[in-house]
């Protein structure tokens, strides 16, 4: 996600301009865009012509800029876009305000969104900004006396390292260990959340069982992919099969599964724990709250007409961080965040036990 520029607006408000880069974005946006919001972009709109010089044909797309005082945000992942419906409040044609139009936003799109931002909102767009700017998977294949390795971002890839040299047999050969040392030391100083070594036959297995003597923390990184080629083509095979999104995935997974564990662990105990909405708007309360756990589906429908919770979201939220807690807003689409719409929607890890 690109930020391009914010700017203070008059009664608490910012208008935040965005460029969303990927499908992952336009998720992001999903849970920041709410009902009363004001977005404006570029978009095409059907107009009826009736006139003497032309006849009715049912209406023509023409290209224009609205603003829309927003009613309802969809996001649609197999179509690659978020589609935003409300009232034109503002438009490059005047004959249209007043009408109901939907931007069907998509990645490369140009945004300004106007609104009142809650501090989760806030952040839920600096860490889509980060992950476009910091990469946190590298890509490293590595055949006979070749090694290469890449970081990802979210929209194509960097080469970090190119390492060569024969190994077998020769007056210039070298072992083949020096090349996986090489490997392992530039892979130990960057700064990635996951690994995926690849290439073709039996030559990773041996990297990976040089990393996992050498250098652990690196070898717990790993995952492995098959590939037929190194350097740039084995990178296009991994991105090719989704291996880059999977590993994305479980790594979030991952965070999420550690916290829910962590909670069940404590309620089995009855330790320092609470879930549901009033326990846990307790525990804020008391300052007592360490991680906040809650799940972004019941975050945006509580913040809306829909909300059936008798406490107030947003101030349970507030109150957590204002007292020193942090906040994990769970994807409703993966399994941990699953668990905790089982368990009301809202948890907490607490400093300490509430009786």
């Amino acid at each position: 996600m690109q930020i391009k520029s914010r700017e203070p607006l008059e009664g608490g408000r910012e208008r935040v301009t965005v460029v969303p880069e990927s499908v992952d974005d336009l998720w992001h946006l999903q849970y920041v865009l709410e009902p009363g919001d004001r977005v404006a972009g570029d978009t095409t709109r059907r107009i009826q012509r009736d006139d003497e010089q032309m006849r009715d044909t049912g209406g023509e797309r023409e290209h224009m800029w609205v603003a829309i005082a927003v009613d309802d945000v969809e996001f649609h992942k197999f179509a690659n876009r978020l589609r935003v419906g409300g009232e034109i409040v503002a438009c490059s044609r005047e004959d249209q305000l007043g009408f109901h139009h939907t931007l069907n936003v998509e990645a490369r799109d140009e945004l300004s969104i106007d609104k009142r931002f809650k501090p989760d909102q806030n952040e839920r767009l600096e860490e889509a900004a980060e992950a476009t700017e910091n990469p946190d998977v590298a890509i490293a294949t590595v055949e006979e006396g070749e090694a290469h390795v890449h970081t990802v971002a979210q929209y194509g890839t960097e080469e970090r390292a190119s390492i060569t040299g024969p190994t077998g047999k020769g007056e210039y050969a070298r072992d083949r260990s020096e090349l996986f040392a090489e490997l392992g030391t530039i892979l130990s100083r960057l700064e990635v959340d996951a690994i995926i070594l690849a290439g073709p036959g039996f030559t990773k297995q041996d990297a990976l069982k040089h990393l996992e003597r050498n250098h652990p923390e690196v070898a717990e990184q790993i995952t492995m992919v098959d590939t037929a080629g190194v350097g740039d083509r084995g990178v296009h095979e991994v991105l090719k099969r989704g291996a880059v999104a999977d590993v994305q995935e479980e790594t979030r997974i991952e965070s999420e599964a550690a916290y829910i564990d962590e909670l069940t662990k404590r309620i089995a105990e009855g330790a320092k724990a609470a879930y549901g909405p009033e326990a846990v708007a307790q525990a804020a309360e008391y300052g007592a709250i360490e991680r906040l756990l809650v799940l972004d589906e019941k975050l945006r429908k509580e913040r809306g007409p829909e909300g059936d919770w008798a406490i107030n979201v947003d101030d349970v939220v507030r109150t957590a961080e204002q007292k020193g807690g942090d906040v994990t807003v769970f994807s409703s689409e993966f399994p941990p965040g699953e668990q905790l719409s089982n368990l009301g929607g809202i948890a907490a890890l607490l400093r300490y036990r509430l009786e």
